[in-house]
């Protein structure tokens, strides 16, 4: 079992409830999506399943490990193996590209290492092949203020690959892309996954990649998962009920085959 939840609720410190009550079990290698309206607690789920945020009740098991039940230095080892790749990656203006996604690794590499690789980066192929995957192999010396939002998001995502996680979590990773630019990112995460038993969960917006992608997905809303099933029986009553009050009329999808509705947000 890759990640498991037993009844956990998150309220975070300004009083609002994220979760309620959220039980789950995803097996190791497994890939899903969580869907939602906005705010409906997609990005408190995933942070709290990279062990960012602590569940307020209820317990989590992330790769085999309670993680706070761990010690400080325990839990940061853990943490090494998880990938979280975020919605806007936190990347410094003048941080170049390679130094960006080599930090990747910096969970893994000693401290020492980790600071040379800040003034001389010490895998230039690495950062070459993983960015290459998201064709921006062109952009390694370039200054991460000098990229647009969706090349960015394609930096955080070659940061992860590098960092080669057991767990990979992304936050609406594609959302600053074209929808062709954003299937081919999907693929490459999706491919990575599957090729090295990487378990992968993400939290999207738009239905149809979401199902064209993922053989698992999960409705969210409100802080409460509202259906959990494989992506070809997320027919429309599903989505209706997920999406109620929501309307955002999808382009056709072959994966989809459907009339979907997503929110306007």
């Amino acid at each position: 079992m890759s990640l498991r939840l037993t009844q956990a609720t998150l309220r975070h410190n300004n009083g609002v409830q994220a979760l309620r009550g959220v039980s789950l079990n995803i097996d190791a290698g497994e890939r899903v999506a969580i869907i939602g309206p906005s705010g409906a607690g997609k990005s408190s789920l995933l942070n709290l399943l990279a062990t960012a945020l602590q569940p307020t009740s209820g317990e989590l098991q992330v790769l085999g490990e309670q993680p706070w039940r761990l010690s400080a230095y325990q839990r940061q080892r853990l943490r090494a193996r998880i990938g979280l790749v975020h919605q806007a990656p936190p990347l410094p203006a003048r941080q170049r590209v390679v130094t960006a996604v080599l930090a990747g690794k910096l969970g893994q590499w000693s401290l020492a290492r980790s600071l040379v690789n800040l003034l001389y980066p010490l895998d230039i192929p690495g950062a070459r092949r993983e960015l290459a995957k998201l064709d921006l192999a062109d952009k390694l010396f370039a200054q991460c203020q000098q990229l647009s939002g969706g090349q960015l998001q394609r930096v955080g995502i070659a940061r992860a690959l590098y960092q080669a996680p057991d767990l990979l979590l992304a936050d609406e990773p594609v959302s600053a892309m074209d929808p062709v630019l954003a299937n081919h990112t999907l693929s490459v995460l999706c491919q990575h996954a599957e090729a090295n038993r990487v378990t992968l969960v993400a939290s999207l917006h738009a239905v149809e990649l979401a199902l064209a992608h993922f053989p698992r997905v999960i409705g969210v809303r409100d802080g409460q998962i509202v259906f959990d099933r494989p992506a070809g029986e997320v027919d429309q009553p599903l989505l209706d009920a997920l999406y109620v009050n929501q309307q955002l009329l999808v382009p056709d999808s072959p994966a989809a085959a459907l009339s979907v509705q997503i929110p306007r947000c």
